[in-house]
């Protein structure tokens, strides 16, 4: 960013107007003119004193009074209360603040004798009609005359983002005041203006009055559209510039072996159990072909639960073995790098203990490096990656240490991508001689939109069949507050244990309230705090003081041992402050069937796979996510009994929270499951807090309908980046991704 939008509002406002902007995390004059209004307020039309209706958002052209300042004495803070009139009828105007200071500007216009027009909505306080925080121009303080005032008030009434001690009319003042000055020469605008003429698009200064200043609806809804394109397009353009990038980086190819060859791959396809979907078929050439490239493939491969993206992550490491090479296997967690080394070396049987007694001649190894390893195992790990005899590494972020070396890396696969930032990846990807390929793998069905704005850098594979042998699984909403089907979800859960099946039961919290560490109710007592705290703080604090607190795993726990339907089961728990070793032995004797019944945070929402659990009881399932929810329903129905999923939710029915677990309970589709999840919740929690515990850097853009939108950008984009790869000749567009690109923006477009 560069000239005028760099400048500190200090030096523009001063330091005394620029601090509590600087609370909102506006600091330079791009900051503000870049926080956008969030709606608009309908000015009306001017209305007859006399015929004020309670309820109805009016202007009215009236005299001051009087108007005078006060501390209140029921609570703390002060509060303006002005009168007007039009020479008949009186209106009170009521402000508050957290002090009487805050209040002096509105003391200081509010002198009587004034005209001006004065707009809100219309309530009632002991019998008197009043208008609470209403926005108003004076004529001869903010208008020359009452024809200007009439002008002024008939357009939009910007209404922003703001907090108690910046509310939106300071705002709006303190936009004029940086906008107004501001000639094209002090905006750069980073679409070119080819591309702007192509789509109908108003320059950027124009834009910034039109969002900022609207002289008519019309104005503001041109000046966003703009934005949005804007937004997608600088999006668009950092995405193809990653593409030619690693297009241009020299790989080492992996072909597969030819027919009739000894190869891994071949054995390992012979000795499957099952056959492969045509979905596992489809992408598994496409990987093929890619890893047979001497560029490094860049691919992220999505699927439903349970669609088989292990097997096709194999056979691709397979392949890369075959040709000489190793691959990597991150995990973001030490109980699914353990559980993927298991499925591997089960999938493998003798091809995963070459140089062992009974193991293939030509097979491999699969090495396990966790934080966790004792001294030897670790030392045994290191040195099988080291000297080739592991073709296979699996890992989680230990995998990144300076000491973990490989003869020949030529795969990198990541698990679950959104839970790595682009450096961990990047070293990883920098233990090779050349560039390793890069598979990246997702759980959570991802829509077009956003595969196409996040991941845009990446080609897409998608799995939608689910293999055969699996008997699916049925979910159903328990109200919380109805002892009978708690009582009968129980039940459900003996019937399944006694089957010999296994049950999960999911808390969003480890400790109660009564026990909790010091420090309280911190993040740390949420296995997947992002998700679970953005509801939690948006509707769930709406609907949210008569809420039951959340059900934490340690009291559940206990009060499932006393349950007297599931007496003589043992009941284990599993959570984020267990350690290593700890969460290792409850999920194997879980799967041993030592444990029947587990209570466990969402440590469990990823990848961890027992075949015989084949029930699952989400308590507070209204407080989590539709994506997240659909994970969590994964782990259960993967064998060839079917799946029981109960949902108990403490929702009101026609809520938000309500509809999202009612939509998960009606179908399994996880691709219009995350779709939904779109529509019911902000697109920045999804885009970014969901993913990144951080907020997204979208500010208009609304990447489902946008979808369009996002596609053209996308087109334009790359056809600038074609001709003009570094960007030298379009300086503007690269200022905008370098000030888009700080490390939020840069966590957020690389965790691909």
């Amino acid at each position: 960013m560069t000239g005028r939008e760099s400048e500190p509002l200090t030096t523009v406002l001063g330091a005394r107007s620029a601090a509590p902007l600087a609370k909102l995390g506006l600091t330079t004059v791009g900051d503000l003119l870049r926080h956008y209004p969030r709606r608009y307020g309908d000015p009306g039309t001017l209305t007859d004193m006399d015929r004020l209706a309670l309820g109805e958002h009016v202007t009215v052209m009236a005299r001051v009074a009087h108007a005078t300042v006060r501390t209140m004495r029921s609570r703390a803070g002060a509060m303006l209360q002005a009168v007007v009139t039009d020479g008949r009828h009186e209106l009170a105007l009521t402000f508050f603040a957290k002090r009487a200071g805050a209040l002096r500007p509105h003391e200081e216009k509010l002198v009587p004798g004034r005209v001006g027009l004065f707009t809100g909505v219309v309530s009632e306080y002991r019998g008197t009609r009043q208008l609470t925080h209403p926005d108003y121009i004076l004529v001869g303080v903010d208008a020359d005359d009452a024809e200007a005032a009439m002008f002024e008030a008939s357009r939009p009434i910007p209404i922003y983002p703001a907090s108690s001690s910046v509310p939106s009319w300071r705002l709006q003042r303190a936009v004029r005041t940086v906008l107004d000055p501001l000639t094209k020469a002090d905006v750069e605008d980073p679409v070119p203006d080819e591309v702007r003429a192509r789509h109908g698009l108003p320059g950027r200064l124009d834009a910034l009055r039109g969002v900022h200043e609207p002289v008519d609806q019309r104005a503001w809804q041109v000046a966003r559209h703009r934005f949005r394109f804007e937004e997608a397009f600088v999006l668009q353009a950092a995405l193809a510039q990653r593409r030619a990038f690693a297009a241009q980086e020299e790989a080492t190819a992996r072909p597969p072996r030819e027919p009739g060859e000894q190869s891994l791959l071949a054995d390992f396809d012979a000795r499957l159990p099952f056959d492969l979907t045509d979905g596992q078929r489809s992408v598994g050439e496409d990987l093929a072909h890619e890893l047979a490239q001497p560029r490094p493939m860049q691919r992220l491969l999505q699927g439903e639960v349970g669609s088989g993206k292990t097997v096709v992550a194999l056979r691709a490491m397979l392949q890369v073995v075959d040709a000489g090479g190793q691959a990597a296997l991150l995990a973001p967690t030490e109980v699914l790098a353990a559980q993927h080394a298991r499925t591997l070396r089960q999938l493998l049987g003798p091809l995963a203990e070459g140089g062992l007694l009974g193991g293939a001649a030509h097979g491999t190894r699969v090495a396990l490096l966790t934080g966790s390893l004792g001294a030897a195992a670790r030392k045994e790990a290191l040195l099988q990656a080291a000297s080739g005899e592991a073709g296979i590494v699996v890992g989680t972020h230990a995998l990144l240490s300076e000491r973990v070396q490989f003869a020949d890396l030529g795969l990198v696969v990541v698990d679950e991508q959104h839970r790595f930032g682009v450096e961990q990846r990047d070293a990883l990807r920098a233990k090779g001689r050349a560039a390793p390929h890069l598979l990246v793998m997702t759980a959570t069905p991802i829509p077009r939109t956003v595969a196409m704005t996040v991941f845009g850098d990446l080609e897409t594979s998608s799995l939608t069949e689910i293999p055969a042998g699996r008997a699916g699984i049925t979910s159903h909403v328990v109200p919380a507050g109805n002892p009978r089907w708690m009582e009968r979800t129980w039940a459900r859960v003996r019937e399944e244990v006694d089957k010999g099946h296994r049950a999960y039961v999911v808390c969003p919290r480890i400790h109660p309230d009564d026990d909790l560490p010091a420090g309280g109710a911190a993040a740390k007592d949420f296995d997947d705090v992002p998700d679970l705290l953005e509801l939690m703080d948006g509707e769930g604090s709406a609907a949210g003081g008569d809420r039951p607190p959340l059900r934490a795993v340690l009291e559940v726990a206990e009060m499932l041992r006393e349950n007297p339907q599931l007496a003589g089961l043992e009941v284990g728990v599993l959570h984020g402050q267990m350690t290593p070793a700890d969460k290792e032995s409850a999920m194997a004797r879980f799967a041993a069937g030592d444990l029947q019944v587990l209570v466990s945070t969402t440590v469990i929402e990823v990848g961890v796979d027992v075949p015989e659990a084949t029930v699952m009881v989400v308590f507070d399932a209204d407080r989590f996510g539709l994506s997240q929810l659909h994970q969590l329903r994964g782990r259960v129905g993967r064998g060839a009994a079917p799946g029981l999923c109960l949902l108990v939710s403490t929702a009101q029915p026609g809520t938000p929270a309500a509809a999202r677990v009612e939509a998960l309970a009606e179908t399994t589709d996880g691709f219009r499951l995350a779709t939904l999840d779109l529509e019911l919740r902000s697109e920045g929690d999804v885009l970014g807090a969901a993913q990144s515990g951080r907020s997204s850097s979208l500010r208009l853009l609304r990447v489902v309908q946008d979808a369009d939108l996002i596609a053209d950008a996308r087109r334009e984009a790359s056809a600038v980046v074609a001709s003009d790869l570094t960007l030298a000749d379009h300086p503007q567009l690269r200022t905008a991704i370098a000030a888009q690109l700080d490390d939020e923006q840069e966590e957020f477009l690389e965790r691909a």
